[in-house]
């Protein structure tokens, strides 16, 4: 289980558009990389939308929001077209990225057990560092609570 102060998993990911992102990238700079189950679910649409609203807040603040989820790269298009998001996503469809930072999980619904994405929030120094990790996070509100973790000096 990854922890605060650990070395961030590297990743080259898939993303909307035909493009990659790789974290290695965004060296230099903080990175909000957040967790969500799927494109266009209640609780995944609002974590997006609040994250793509802040996203000149997060620019100010000197950091790259990331968003990561096993959808398929048209998924994320379709997401980003259709609630005018204005974030970066990336398609993780074989787990591997999720596995990394821990956040596929066994969850439990309706006493049916099965593999999911846990929600989860990795704030990572410009030199590759986790410097905060939020998990089991509710979407509402989350985006504010980075930022506002951001603009503390955290």
């Amino acid at each position: 289980m990854l922890e605060d102060g650990d070395k961030a998993p590297d990743f080259d990911l898939p993303s909307d558009g035909q493009n990659r992102l790789a974290l290695k990238t965004f060296r230099g700079s903080r990175v909000v990389l957040y967790f969500y189950p799927k494109d266009d679910t209640e609780g995944c649409t609002i974590e997006a939308r609040e994250f793509s609203a802040l996203v000149p807040d997060f620019e100010r603040a000197g950091a790259v929001v990331i968003g990561i989820s096993p959808d398929s790269p048209k998924s994320h298009e379709k997401f980003k077209c259709k609630h005018e998001l204005e974030l970066r996503l990336a398609s993780d469809e074989e787990k591997t990225v999720a596995t990394a930072y821990g956040v596929w999980v066994e969850k439990s619904m309706y006493g049916r057990k099965f593999m999911g994405v846990e929600r989860a929030t990795f704030l990572i120094s410009p030199k590759g560092k986790i410097e905060r990790i939020w998990r089991k996070v509710s979407a509402k509100g989350h985006a504010a609570e980075v930022l506002a973790e951001l603009a503390n000096g955290k």
